[in-house]
């Protein structure tokens, strides 16, 4: 894994959406179209804005979510609520939301499985406190899932999760970390030492980019 540390978050935002870019142009000029699975969480909304600001191609991009809360549309703990405010809207035609309000999500979030692409070009992924990542939480079950992409988890903060699974997260042509804050310190040291007593330690991508502010990585 490789690491930058920036000078604070929105430096951190800024150079998270250079990276995103460049991967997008290199993935469009070599295969014709970029993926890019977003995580929700409390860092990356500024990154997505700046990237909203840049040039990119967004007719050769699709946009995945790497997880959702199960909630209403419009709901405040949506990620798809704060994407919707985050992204411009000609990105926002190129996203593909987890369907979390299918009565049946077990089934949903296979149909979601079914429609992702062999391997995601760039997947983000932030890092809680407590060492979750995407919406794979500490003491559940999906840890040990290995034979589904997507999978609902159990109730996690007053919610159930859709989320992808390690297989498909590690997959991914790139993974992309942005840590910031400074509750992060402790769950930072532990991923950097891939520390698998926390969700994140325990995920190995062949390709993973570190983005971390410096209160993060005090």
């Amino acid at each position: 894994m490789t690491e930058e540390v920036l000078a604070d978050s929105e430096a951190a935002a800024v150079r998270g959406a250079e990276l995103i870019t460049e991967a997008a142009d290199a993935a469009i000029g070599e295969r014709g179209s970029f993926s890019l699975a977003v995580s929700g969480g409390h860092a990356p909304w500024r990154m997505f804005e700046l990237l909203g600001e840049r040039e990119l191609d967004w007719r050769r991009v699709t946009i995945l979510q790497v997880d959702e809360r199960v909630a209403p549309d419009g709901d405040a703990d949506r990620n798809l609520t704060r994407l919707r405010d985050s992204l411009p809207a000609e990105a926002l035609e190129r996203l593909r939301p987890m369907p979390v309000t299918d009565p049946d999500p077990e089934a949903a979030a296979a149909r979601y499985a079914a429609e992702l692409p062999e391997r995601i070009d760039l997947v983000h992924l932030g890092l809680g406190p407590d060492g979750h990542t995407a919406s794979l939480v500490p003491g559940d079950p999906v840890l040990d899932v290995r034979d589904r992409q997507v999978a609902v988890t159990g109730e996690y903060h007053g919610r159930r999760r859709m989320t992808l699974t390690y297989p498909v997260l590690e997959a991914a042509r790139t993974v992309l970390w942005l840590v910031t804050g400074a509750d992060k310190p402790e769950a930072l040291a532990k991923l950097r030492a891939g520390d698998k007593s926390i969700p994140a330690g325990r995920l190995r991508a062949a390709n993973a980019i570190l983005l971390a502010d410096r209160e993060a990585a005090a």
